[in-house]
C-alpha cells in the first residue's frame, strides 16, 4: 500500500522476512523460538506471583525483581509472536504506525531494564555497604518513585524517535530482512537525509545504556572494595554470593548486545543471518534465562517455588 504526500510515494505496509537464507529452516528455527518464549512467560509470570502475594518476599531486591520479571515479558512478547508469525504461517506483513509501535515499547523497555539494573546495582551495594539501614533507606515508597522514574526516562528518550520516523518518506525498498523492526533499521528504508535519527539515536544510547553500564562498573567497583575490607572470610563469601545473581543477569543483558554491536561493526564477511539471529538472542536469553538464575541461585525464592508446588501435591 502507498501513500502520496507532498515529497512523493511512501509505503505505509513493510514485509518482515524473517531469517533471510534460512527460509526453508524457519520451521526448525520457530521450535527454540517457541520453547524460549513459553519458558520466559512462565518463569517471569511465576516470579511475579511469588513476589506480590509471599509477604517474605516485600524485599527491596524482590521489588526489583518483579519490576525485572515484568520487563522481560513485555521484551519478549513484543518480538516473538512477531517471528513466530513469520516462520509458521510467512505472516511478515506489518503496517507502518504497527511497527513504528514495536519499535517505541521495544526500545523503551530496552532502557527500561538497563536502568533497573543500574538501580539494582545500588540496592547491592546499599545491602554491603549499609546493611543495618538497608530497608530503612530503601522503602516502598521511595521503591515505587524509582521504578516511575525509570519508566518515564526510557519513555521520554523514546518518544521523539516515533516523530522522527513518522516525518520519514519510505520511497525505498520495503522488505525488511529481519523478524522484527528496529529504529535505524526502519529509517535507512526513506530517502530523507536520516542524520537526525542516527545522531539522535546514538545520543540516547550514550546517555542511558552506556552511561548505566558505566555507573554499574563503578558500584561493583566499590562493591568490592568493601568487601576485600571485610574481616572475615565467610562475611566476604557471603556478600560476594549476594550479588552473584545481579552479576550474571548483567552480563546475559549486555552481552549479546555487545556482541551483536562489535559483528555489525567488524563483522562485514559474517553473513547477515548470523547478525539477525544474534538480534534475537538479545531478545529471547535475557527473558528465558533471568527467572533461571535467579531460582537457581536466590534461596528464598527456592523455598517459595517448592512451597507453592509441596503445597499442590
Amino acid at each position: 500500500m502507498l501513500s502520496f504526500n507532498r515529497t512523493g510515494v511512501s509505503h505505509t505496509v513493510f514485509y518482515l522476512l524473517g531469517i533471510p537464507g534460512l527460509e526453508d529452516q524457519h520451521l526448525w528455527i520457530s521450535i527454540p523460538f517457541f520453547i524460549s518464549y513459553v519458558t520466559a512467560l512462565l518463569g517471569n509470570s511465576l516470579l511475579i506471583f511469588l513476589i506480590l502475594t509471599r509477604r517474605s518476599l516485600h524485599e527491596p531486591m524482590f521489588l526489583f525483581l518483579c519490576m525485572l520479571a515484568g520487563a522481560d515479558v513485555v521484551l519478549s512478547t513484543c518480538t516473538v509472536p512477531q517471528a513466530l508469525a513469520i516462520f509458521w504461517f510467512r505472516a511478515g506483513e506489518i503496517s507502518l504506525d504497527r511497527c513504528i509501535t514495536q519499535v517505541f515499547f521495544l526500545s523503551s523497555t530496552f532502557i527500561f531494564e538497563s536502568g533497573l539494573l543500574l538501580v539494582m546495582a545500588f540496592d547491592r551495594y546499599i545491602a554491603i555497604c549499609d546493611p543495618l539501614r538497608y530497608t530503612t533507606i530503601l522503602t516502598p515508597p521511595l521503591i515505587g518513585k524509582i521504578g516511575v522514574t525509570i519508566v518515564l526516562r526510557s519513555y521520554c528518550a523514546i518518544f521523539p524517535i516515533i516523530f522522527l520516523l513518522k516525518r520519514l518518506t519510505f520511497c525505498q525498498n520495503n522488505i525488511i530482512p529481519h523478524t522484527y523492526c528496529e529504529h535505524i533499521g526502519l529509517a535507512k528504508y526513506a530517502c530523507n537525509d536520516i542524520r537526525v535519527n542516527t545522531w539522535y539515536g546514538f545520543s540516547i544510547l550514550m546517555s542511558t545504556v552506556v552511561l548505566d553500564v558505566l555507573l554499574i562498573f563503578v558500584s561493583y567497583v566499590l562493591i568490592l572494595r568493601a568487601v576485600f575490607h571485610m574481616p572475615s572470610q565467610d562475611a566476604r563469601h557471603k556478600a560476594l554470593n549476594t550479588c552473584g545473581s545481579h552479576v550474571c543477569v548483567i552480563i546475559l543483558f549486555y552481552g549479546p548486545g555487545i556482541l551483536t554491536t562489535l559483528a555489525q561493526r567488524f563483522g562485514r564477511h559474517i553473513p547477515p543471518h548470523i547478525h539477525i539471529l544474534l538480534a534475537n538472542v538479545c531478545m529471547l536469553a535475557p527473558p528465558m534465562l533471568n527467572p533461571i538464575i535467579y531460582g537457581i541461585k536466590t534461596k528464598q525464592i527456592q523455598e517459595q517455588v517448592a512451597h507453592v508446588f509441596l503445597k499442590q501435591k
